[in-house]
């Protein structure tokens, strides 16, 4: 394999490894749900996608290539909304969020029915 190529995947690997590193200690160490939601939502699908990234240059077959592009694909696509029902569920639970969050844009369209099906909409 080309030198240069295996910079790049060992680049790759490293940096991806890093960020669900970093992904995982925030879902560890942030006080409420909504933070550890975030940290999970933006640092854990780039994490993944530079891994498979790596993946693909280091394997070079194109068949190994489509799955795991493939892969990639179904986790950008599940991933967000996962994270964001867990959050849209939390909120709607009247989880406790941290006792500095001052502002709550969305109480409002929430009383008026605007932030999507509520429970009244189902009977």
């Amino acid at each position: 394999m080309n030198p240069v190529v295996e910079v790049v995947v060992v680049v790759l690997m490293l940096a991806g490894s890093a960020l669900t590193l970093i992904s995982a200690i925030g879902l560890h160490r942030f006080a409420d749900v909504f933070a550890r939601v975030h940290a999970a939502g933006k640092a854990a699908p780039l994490g993944g996608a530079m891994v498979f990234a790596a993946v693909a240059i280091h394997l070079g077959d194109p068949g190994d290539t489509e799955k795991l592009v493939l892969t990639l694909l179904l986790l950008g696509l599940t991933f967000p909304t996962g994270v964001h029902m867990v959050a849209r569920a939390a909120y709607r639970a009247g989880t406790e969020r941290r006792p500095d969050m001052v502002r709550d844009e969305l109480a409002d369209a929430v009383a008026r029915g605007e932030a999507g099906s509520t429970d009244r909409d189902r009977r």
